[in-house]
């Protein structure tokens, strides 16, 4: 019985230990494996074989695809605005060896790396570009951690600009300098408008003088034309003065007599008498 025991006791650790040097590594996954507390190799999808007790799997590294999510933070653009923004970062582990021993915790770092890459580029742009650009930001912050993860066997295969807004404090000023910006606008397009309107009645005005005064150059040809056509007629100097005069007069009264406020209009009885008199002539 002993000797039973024994062998039961021998198989069972044979038995464990070829278990022991057996691995099947999932589909999507790579081990690294060290010997004696030293890298020795790097398992991958499938059936592996180590040596028991010597060779350890330390690290079950994920191969796939991961999304890192960075979280909102405050930001300061070139021009002192205060913008909220976070960020989403893909990548993959391409070398589980150099994910595993050349950074402590890659995870971390690259959301660590990506938050100050935020920083660093917005802080370079205004506060306009900061919140129009989005894809220059994009291109920007991959192309930065690509070169930083390279040497830790990570590809960043894209980083997505989830939300970027100003402050609540920002948008309240932004709200404030767009009301005046309003105001001004409008004061401004008033202004113009009562400048033009100005303009035009002063055009108007010297538009109605010009005309008023071609009106009385027509009119005083005319007059002259009259005057010397009737001198012609009548070979007299005077008879055509005394006739436009007395013309004018005559339409001035009827004028006056058409007049609310005219009560009584007084006719000399030699009319043509007083007109000699204006003219100075007995």
């Amino acid at each position: 019985m002993p000797v039973l025991f024994v062998f039961i006791i021998l198989l069972i650790v044979v038995a464990a230990t070829l278990f022991a040097g057996v691995k099947t590594v999932p589909q999507g996954q790579e081990w690294v494996v060290e010997r004696l507390g030293k890298y020795h190799m790097t398992l991958k999808p499938g059936l592996n074989f180590i040596i028991p007790y010597i060779d350890i799997a330390a690290y079950r590294v994920s191969t796939k695809g991961d999304v890192l999510s960075v979280g909102a933070q405050e930001v300061i653009t070139k021009d002192n605005a205060v913008i909220i923004t976070n960020a989403i970062a893909f990548i993959k582990v391409t070398d589980p060896t150099r994910a595993v021993y050349e950074i402590q915790n890659y995870e971390y770092a690259i959301q660590n790396l990506v938050m100050t890459s935020l920083r660093a580029i917005i802080g370079q742009m205004d506060l306009n570009s900061a919140l129009s650009e989005r894809e220059h930001i994009k291109a920007r912050l991959q192309e930065n951690i690509s070169k930083e993860v390279a040497a830790w066997g990570i590809y960043v295969q894209s980083v997505e600009i989830q939300d970027i807004k100003p402050s609540e404090s920002m948008q309240k000023a932004m709200e404030q300098q767009a009301s005046a910006d309003r105001f001004k606008q409008a004061t401004i397009l008033e202004a113009e408008g009562k400048r033009e309107a100005t303009i035009r009645e002063a055009e108007g005005r010297l538009e109605a003088a010009k005309r008023e005064a071609e009106a009385q150059i027509r009119l005083a040809e005319a007059s002259a034309k009259a005057i010397f056509d009737i001198s012609e007629a009548i070979k007299d100097n005077d008879l055509p003065a005394v006739f436009l005069l007395g013309d004018r007069y005559i339409n001035t009264l009827q004028k006056i007599a058409l007049s609310p406020n005219a009560k009584l209009v007084m006719l000399p009885a030699d009319l043509p008498a007083a007109i000699r008199g204006i003219m100075g002539k007995g």
